[in-house]
């Protein structure tokens, strides 16, 4: 089965956009080796705000295989070429694709899909980008909901001050 990964960048003060979602402190650190990043993935999932964002910079991303799918109750189809636009059951569809043969699913951006798939278990781990700067306010890491343990896998320091953590979401009986 394959596994489903929240990847985010972060403010050492918990937002992952400024109160315009505004982003212009994600510096790039040339100690990421994006193409790395991207190769463990073939799907990229997103809400509707994040692919207004990214769908900018995708010919940067174009060739590698990646399928998009857009959870958006507004966005149509025929206005998406090449992506997948779920608007019905979310928790259902995506149990489907992690059903599917593949590499792992990124869920890309949002906190508000990220916590409905996290109470929905469907979660498997956190990438968080921690960047050295601090907003004061903007976009939470994510809304309120019930509580989730997670396990630290990996732990990188990188000369800017950037902090790259991989945790693994832990089963209940974990705890």
């Amino acid at each position: 089965m394959r596994r489903l990964r929240y990847g985010v960048a972060m403010s050492l003060d918990g937002f992952i956009a400024g109160p315009k979602g505004e982003y212009d402190w994600i510096v790039p650190d040339p100690a990421i080796d994006f193409a790395a990043i991207h190769a463990q993935f073939d799907t990229m999932l997103m809400g509707r705000r994040t692919y207004e964002v990214a769908r900018t910079r995708r010919a940067q991303l174009e060739g590698s295989g990646q399928n998009w799918i857009v959870v958006s109750s507004t966005l149509k189809a025929d206005e998406c070429e090449g992506v997948t636009i779920l608007s019905g059951d979310i928790v259902q569809a995506v149990a489907a694709f992690k059903e599917e043969p593949g590499k792992d699913i990124w869920l890309f951006g949002g906190g508000i899909l990220f916590r409905s798939l996290l109470d929905a278990g469907l979660v498997d781990g956190v990438d968080l980008v921690v960047m050295p700067v601090m907003l004061g306010r903007g976009v939470p890491l994510l809304p309120e909901g019930r509580r989730q343990w997670l396990k630290l896998e990996k732990c990188k320091v990188l000369d800017s001050g950037i902090l790259m953590l991989n945790y693994s979401v832990a089963e209940a009986s974990a705890r």
